[in-house]
């Protein structure tokens, strides 16, 4: 996996973080720059951590399905990717989001945005050669998520849920095409 096929991995994987970060700030009658870097690094840090853990899930078992790595990637960021496609056209207005982001708020999304990471880090189990590779990976993922979601409070408490679904739409095209890239690489067409 290049540095531009994991560029657009970490943005697609920020895009629920940055989703819910928007209701966050929508929720947020006086926004402080605190509160930004607060919900980044909880999103953030979730994104980090959980492709590094899949990762070590999927090297466990990577000597057992090593034939067939690239269909397994490819059918778990399709699955992902649909799932998220398929919510940025329901309505969640009756679920309104909670200003706090105190870790009783903010731990149940923070693990509920980053379980498309761990499902990830096990494809990496397959993808990336070594661990520092991997680390480096989550490392920006984390990164990325970060940024993403301290701009979706900022955008939230300004904008509203005008970007919301478009956010989980782009999220999970990205995904769908990395998944298809990765199944085409493995099969040997690129």
């Amino acid at each position: 996996m290049g540095i531009t096929e994991l560029i657009f991995l970490a943005i697609g994987l920020s895009m629920d973080a940055f989703a819910v970060s928007v209701c966050k700030g929508l929720a947020m009658p006086e926004l402080k720059l605190r509160h930004m870097i607060a919900v980044g690094l909880w999103f953030g840090g979730f994104q980090a951590l959980m492709p590094t853990l899949g990762y070590f899930l999927g090297a466990t078992f990577a000597g057992y399905i090593t034939s067939v790595d690239h269909w397994i990637a490819f059918v778990l960021l399709v699955i992902i990717g649909g799932n998220m496609i398929k919510e940025s056209f329901e309505k969640n207005e009756d679920d309104p989001a909670e200003a706090s982001i105190g870790m009783k708020a903010m731990l149940l999304p923070a693990i509920a945005t980053s379980i498309d990471a761990l499902a990830v880090g096990v494809t990496f189990a397959f993808l990336i050669p070594s661990v520092f590779q991997v680390l480096f990976s989550a490392l920006l993922i984390g990164c990325t998520t970060f940024v993403f979601s301290a701009a979706g409070v900022k955008a939230g408490n300004v904008f509203g849920l005008k970007y919301k679904s478009k956010a989980e739409l782009t999220g999970g095209i990205i995904l769908i095409l990395l998944g298809v890239k990765i199944l085409l690489d493995g099969l040997g067409v690129f």
